[in-house]
């Protein structure tokens, strides 16, 4: 089975659905089986990657509401971030994810993707760093195993990894996913949201059983198998 995840470092609610995706995967029978592939959405692409706005003035001209009701949003969203044992932080930066997503691309190509994806999150909303600096990015992909002089290249060529991105994205709009976190299992099933754990394991087993293949009852025509042939008559 194959499950493909769109999110976006700025999304909290992909940094949760993350958790709790993981915490219904680790309840469903077959989980080994399960290949998790993590896809590109940008939630602000005209962003700058570079920006000194903090998230709760963001949050208040976007929506049009006071800096105390900014506040409050947070809080909610903290308050599920706990529940899930993961910290949050309402002091982070708002700004650009491209270049993550781009790194994204070169982590699973050296099979680090979910580890990186792990730090950017955890970087950005339990640590609250400038994820908009390339020192930041360089060190935090280091640090999930990429080579030093391939992120290097990544982050020195913008066209590294951009149609990747941008294939992704549009593939996102294909399938009707209109926001994020969005999960795919096996291009049969959608899931919208950072929904609860149990609905993720109950949607990998519904899965899971549709996919067994039912051997109907045909009769005993020869086969062959392991220990060879069977042969007519014997």
């Amino acid at each position: 089975m194959r499950v493909e995840i769109w999110s976006d470092i700025a999304c909290p609610w992909c940094y949760i659905g993350k958790a709790r995706f993981e915490a219904g995967l680790a309840a469903f029978a077959h989980r080994d089986a399960v290949e998790v592939v993590h896809r590109s959405f940008e939630l602000d692409a005209d962003a700058p990657a570079a920006t000194d706005i903090p998230i709760l003035d963001m949050l208040a001209t976007k929506y049009g509401v006071t800096r105390e009701q900014a506040e409050a949003m947070e809080a909610k969203v903290a308050e599920a971030a706990a529940g899930e044992g993961l910290g949050y932080r309402s002091d982070r930066i708002h700004g650009n994810t491209f270049d993550l997503h781009r790194l994204l691309h070169l982590a699973k190509e050296h099979g680090v993707q979910d580890a990186l994806l792990q730090a950017f999150y955890r970087a950005n909303f339990a640590e609250a760093r400038p994820l908009g600096d390339a020192a930041v990015l360089s060190e935090i992909a280091t640090g999930a195993g990429l080579p030093a002089d391939a992120v290097a290249r990544v982050l020195a060529d913008p066209d590294a990894y951009a149609d990747a991105v941008r294939a992704d994205e549009r593939e996102a709009a294909q399938l009707g996913a209109g926001g994020v976190p969005f999960f795919v299992i096996d291009r049969r099933y959608g899931i919208s949201g950072g929904q609860p754990a149990d609905v993720f394991r109950q949607a990998l087993e519904r899965a899971h059983a549709e996919s067994v293949v039912h051997i109907l009852p045909t009769g005993d025509a020869e086969v062959c198998g392991d220990d060879g042939c069977a042969v007519p008559g014997k």
